[in-house]
């Protein structure tokens, strides 16, 4: 038995049975998408603020929590990390992507282009830390941090779809440039860019269609 400190577990009871509550839980993402159109209406530093703090709840190997969130408001800092960003998208759609990519990625619609860099009102930019810092401790143990940031980044992305805000997973590789403009130290990792904000007025989404369930489920 462990002698370490533990506290009472206070769980979530729905006001109604897990079916239901699973079932309204999915409607609501269903109508989650990818989005490229922002609007530069703006958010508050709050609504990011708890949106960070909801991926914050992932849970981690050993409680390491190895993410860092860098929300971007500035408008110089988010000029500097669209022309990077471009550069390293031009590479990729000029050679770097083989052709089946380019064609599994032309229903999307993307291209080197990232002007949303610039419009949507902030930026969040996603680190893996391969150290870690708490307590004024410096340790080069972490564990499993690719999935523990993956888990923390999809919390991330319901609770700015839940805020009624929009986003899209932005990776250009490679990232570095990220770590650059924004200073970060070498222990922390470029992730994953997501920016966050209102959809422009007449936003448009590529006319696609998710797996059915039975392609994804497999029950023994």
């Amino acid at each position: 038995m462990s002698h370490h400190p533990t506290i009472p577990f206070v769980p979530y009871r729905p006001e109604a049975t897990p079916e239901a509550a699973a079932d309204a839980f999915l409607h609501r993402m269903a109508l989650r998408r990818s989005v490229r159109e922002f609007s530069d209406r703006p958010v508050s530093r709050a609504a990011i603020e708890s949106i960070i703090a909801t991926a914050n709840t992932a849970p981690s190997g050993a409680n390491k929590a190895p993410w860092r969130f860098v929300a971007v408001r500035d408008r110089e800092v988010k000029r500097r990390i669209r022309a990077a960003a471009e550069d390293e998208e031009r590479k990729f759609y000029g050679g770097r992507a083989n052709e089946e990519w380019l064609r599994d990625l032309a229903p999307l619609g993307t291209d080197p282009d990232k002007s949303f860099l610039e419009i949507a009102p902030w930026l969040v930019v996603v680190f893996k830390l391969m150290r870690d810092e708490r307590d004024g401790r410096a340790s080069d143990q972490v564990y499993y941090v690719n999935e523990s940031v993956g888990i923390a980044t999809g919390l991330l992305i319901a609770a700015i779809h839940q805020a009624g805000l929009v986003t899209l997973t932005h990776t250009p590789s490679p990232m570095r440039f990220l770590s650059e403009v924004l200073g970060r130290p070498e222990h922390e990792r470029p992730y994953l860019l997501l920016p966050v904000g209102y959809p422009a007025d007449g936003a448009r989404v590529p006319d696609i269609r998710r797996k059915r369930l039975d392609d994804v489920m497999v029950v023994v």
